[in-house]
């Protein structure tokens, strides 16, 4: 495989990963906002965190990242992803937010129960 197939492929998967994420981030708020925290909801977190802390291993980088630029030498943000420009430039920060706000809810909901 060249470099470009390779890179396209690392991209494919990135953003797949991507989506998954977004997914889950969007059940734990969507759980918390409805009030139907399951089992789903804490393997949801789980995740999250699990990513957390991969990203943090690689100095707040994603792997694939730190894979894919062996095969590209831009400067954009999303040279290994298929998201516009300033999404990739802010999807830590976005995402994490939007994490942090389902997390609190869910974790409002399941100790005013008690």
């Amino acid at each position: 495989m060249n470099k470009m197939n390779k890179l396209l492929t690392i991209k494919l998967a990135h953003t797949l990963i991507w989506v998954f994420f977004v997914a889950v981030i969007f059940y734990i708020i969507y759980s918390g906002i409805t009030d139907s925290v399951t089992i789903y909801t804490w393997i949801g977190i789980g995740l999250v965190i699990g990513e957390g802390l991969v990203l943090f291993m690689f100095k707040m980088y994603c792997p694939l990242t730190v894979i894919a630029r062996k095969y590209s030498d831009s400067e954009k943000d999303n040279f290994d992803i298929f998201l516009p420009n300033w999404l990739a430039k802010h999807n830590k920060v976005i995402f994490t937010s939007i994490f942090i706000v389902g997390l609190i809810i869910v974790m409002l909901r399941t100790y005013s129960r008690s």
